[in-house]
């Protein structure tokens, strides 16, 4: 884990609020691309020995996001949803409340608000998971949130640094 990371249980703005912060030395445009182009999000988004079975990646407002996450025995896990929010280079939010055609998801669990600030020829990364309730929140700090986002930010970090600036 990267020096500069904080602990991801901290509170952001709202209560039910899990993040993580870092300085990582590329700049926004490069985490963006690692988060908007489908073929790169499979490289690095989830712990290995997970993997990314498919991606499909609308990035607009209202646009469908669709990362199907597989486990090592094969099992899949399909995690729609739809942007809310993409200002290029800087900030990303979707949530999972929604799926395409904005029809409401059957349990929606949280909104992921994810910012790339440059900071001193570096970028201040910072990955926001934001749910809907306190119970939601305790539960994705017992999935493993604290050490599978980082995981997956050290993983970004590394992508990140082999692709041109």
């Amino acid at each position: 884990m990267s020096e500069a990371s904080t602990t991801s249980a901290a509170v952001g703005s709202h209560k039910h609020d899990l993040l993580i912060t870092r300085l990582i030395p590329v700049n926004p445009a490069t985490l963006y691309r690692c988060w908007t182009e489908a073929e790169l999000l499979k490289q690095w988004f989830v712990p290995r020995p997970w993997t990314v079975a498919r991606a499909e990646l609308d990035v607009r407002p209202g646009g469908q996001c669709l990362v199907v996450m597989q486990d090592p025995d094969g099992q899949e896990f399909p995690n729609p949803g739809v942007y809310l929010e993409v200002v290029a280079n800087r900030r990303l939010v979707f949530t999972d409340a929604y799926t395409a055609g904005w029809n409401p998801a059957a349990k929606p669990f949280m909104t992921a608000i994810i910012s790339f600030e440059p900071e001193a020829g570096q970028t201040r990364y910072t990955a926001c998971a934001r749910h809907w309730s306190q119970e939601a929140r305790e539960q994705h700090l017992a999935m493993g949130f604290e050490s599978g986002w980082n995981t997956c930010a050290d993983q970004l970090q590394a992508l990140a640094a082999t692709l041109p600036a």
